[in-house]
């Protein structure tokens, strides 16, 4: 079994509805025809410098990903993670996102987390 999250490059306004519809187009095969956010291109940039999702080590024992490689689009990056992936996985995708002001969506159960407030 595995499990999904997906980063979102949204306005910092948008509320967990907006990031929702934009995974349900998503889903339906819709993808805007913009440049990669900058913020996406970071995430994705960081994420597998640590954890490849291309070559022989996206599929080695340990690796984090279900599915390889990740789903990328101008404005998200969809990850299948695998049920034994590391909890540090987890924290490394929270932490990525957090600093590039990125929303987290949990398909699991549609939960958003917004990135933290800055003050």
């Amino acid at each position: 079994m595995s499990f999904d999250l997906v980063v979102w490059a949204m306005d910092q306004t948008a509320a967990p509805d907006a990031v929702r519809a934009a995974n349900a187009r998503c889903a339906q095969g819709e993808h805007p025809q913009r440049p990669a956010d900058p913020r996406v291109v970071a995430f994705y940039d960081a994420l597998t410098s640590h954890y490849p999702d291309r070559g022989p080590r996206a599929t080695e024992a340990g690796s984090p990903w279900a599915s390889a490689p990740l789903h990328a689009a101008a404005d998200h990056i969809q990850m299948r993670l695998d049920e034994n992936c590391p909890d540090v996985v987890l924290e490394t995708i929270e932490k990525l996102a957090a600093e590039l002001n990125l929303d987290l969506l949990d398909l699991q159960d549609g939960t958003v987390y917004p990135p933290p407030v800055r003050n």
